[in-house]
């Protein structure tokens, strides 16, 4: 009773799940379960959003329905994302910061702006030299630049050191694959297609001139051991060998979001630790591109505590309905970037699909990385790392913890 009750309320979830991307394309990330479902959903009519909010709504009334406690709760919290995304594609009036929370289990609010002036007093001293920070920060970032005829050796290079260094601590299966591909006209850095059977498609955005400090970060991010390890990780472990269906489906503004990019945004720290400077130079060195990897680093600790400003734009944005010319201001003066890069942030900053996410950099790295140095006496960073990739843990599991 209790195995097909569960059956039952996992395969109405990947089913609503689907139905989702038929009302907004792309809220499917990555479906790698029975495509039979696919076909189902396909021949329906057009998915009404009130409904999907109801059938949302109907779903985590029945729970737990047969599934332990960790599986229940994992369901729970994508439904309520579900019921409300219904309710907001109806076109209901939701409040921006109970939008956020009902997507990704969190509750947001403005940062502080001390924080960031003591960034740019950091910044003021890792660069050095003369004149206003925001022209420093501008030429330092130029001078970081990777030829774009250089970009995709680049890539290789620091996915072949990455994945050397992630198979020997968090094994995967030996099938597994990534295809890299540089893209343009997207509102994102890098993103990763997850196919099923431990294959990925990795996009760079090359309108974005990647620069070499943020390289390493990037492939970890959305390869080693980052994104696509997460998924090889969890369909190996969690659908092969638990038959967890539920982790066949990854949607768009949901829990899961949150803890794959808080995840990812760890994955340089995880595999290669807080001194990653002096490796990646390594790395370029034998590329025959100088890197000065120490500053690198300082300048990337300052930036992190700049972290929030773009969380405080989509707060400035959709929060406060202020004039998208103020937000662009806020975003130059604090992260010290030209209009074009503004206008570029904001642009993912106003998507209807995307205008939510920015919280999953901030407030997932923020969770996560509490989580991973709060870890108890004997685990080491590596263990609790593994913890996140294996198991289908929320944010607010996390909070407990």
């Amino acid at each position: 009773m209790g195995a097909s009750t569960s059956f039952s309320i996992v395969r109405e979830y990947l089913l609503l799940g689907l139905r989702f991307d038929r009302v907004e394309e792309g809220y499917v990330d990555a479906f790698t379960g029975d495509p039979e479902l696919r076909r189902v959903v396909a021949a329906e009519p057009q998915p009404d959003p009130v409904e999907l909010a109801r059938q949302a709504e109907r779903l985590l009334a029945k729970l737990p329905a047969g599934l332990e406690p960790a599986r229940a709760d994992f369901v729970a919290a994508h439904l309520r994302a579900l019921a409300c995304a219904g309710r907001k594609l109806a076109g209901e009036d939701v409040g921006f910061v109970d939008e956020v929370e009902a997507y990704f289990d969190v509750r947001i609010s403005k940062g502080d702006p001390e924080r960031y002036r003591q960034a740019h007093r950091q910044l003021d001293e890792a660069l050095g030299g003369d004149g206003p920070l925001a022209d420093r920060m501008q030429a330092y970032r130029a001078g970081e630049e990777i030829p774009p005829e250089r970009l995709e050796e680049c890539i290789h290079a620091f996915s072949s050191a990455l994945r050397d260094r992630v198979r020997a601590e968090y094994p995967l299966p030996e099938t597994e694959t990534i295809t890299y591909e540089v893209v343009t006209d997207k509102p994102w850095s890098g993103f990763n297609y997850y196919l099923g059977d431990y294959r990925s498609t990795v996009a760079v955005n090359a309108d974005l001139k990647q620069q070499m400090s943020n390289l390493p970060r990037l492939v970890a991010h959305e390869s080693y051991p980052g994104h696509h390890t997460e998924h090889c990780r969890k369909e190996a472990g969690l659908v092969e060998g638990k038959d967890q269906q539920e982790q066949t489906i990854f949607l768009v503004n949901t829990p899961q979001c949150l803890m794959a990019e808080g995840l990812a945004d760890l994955a340089l720290y995880a595999v290669v630790g807080p001194d990653w400077g002096p490796w990646a130079a390594e790395i370029y060195a034998d590329l025959g591109l100088r890197f000065d990897g120490e500053r690198a680093q300082a300048v990337t600790d300052a930036t992190a505590a700049l972290a929030d400003v773009r969380q405080d734009a989509a707060l400035m944005l959709h929060d406060e309905h202020r004039d998208v010319d103020d937000v662009v201001e806020f975003l130059e003066q604090w992260l010290l970037v030209d209009d074009d890069r503004a206008r570029q942030m904001l642009r993912f900053l106003s998507s209807p699909l995307w205008r939510a996410y920015t919280s999953t950099y901030v407030e997932g790295y923020r969770l996560l990385r509490g989580w991973l140095d709060d870890r108890p006496a004997g685990v080491g960073l590596t263990e609790r790392f593994a913890r996140l990739l294996d198991e289908p843990l929320i944010p607010s599991a996390l909070r407990t913890a």
